[in-house]
């Protein structure tokens, strides 16, 4: 399997909006709104159903547009095409579980926005 950020389906998408959140809590030194939800995630607290997504998609908006001046762009492009992506995700056929999915595109794109995006 090819290894990029343009996968299309939900799990992936779900996993860069994850890392996503995760670099914007460590940018804003914890103070995002989106932090709480983040620590959930990575504790297991909460899992990816369709309503925690959503959730962390608004709470990431939120940051992003009350926070935009401490944030780097490459963070609004990203979830702009991670939110695109989730609107409408494709199908597919799929070999990886989707929590395996997940976490991979997490760090992909963590190590994204830690180097060139």
């Amino acid at each position: 399997m090819a290894l990029g950020l343009d996968q299309r389906d939900a799990p992936w998408l779900e996993g860069r909006l994850w890392g996503l959140a995760e670099e914007i809590s460590e940018t804003l030194q914890d103070a995002a709104r989106c932090t709480r939800h983040v620590n959930a995630l990575a504790r297991g607290g909460k899992r990816f159903t369709a309503r925690n997504v959503d959730d962390l998609r608004r709470l990431v908006e939120e940051d992003l547009r009350l926070r935009q001046e401490e944030l780097p762009g490459a963070c609004r492009s990203a979830y702009d095409e991670i939110s695109r992506g989730l609107d409408v995700p494709e199908e597919g056929t799929v070999t990886a579980s989707a929590s395996v999915r997940r976490a991979l595109a997490r760090r992909i794109r963590r190590g994204r926005l830690g180097g060139d995006a």
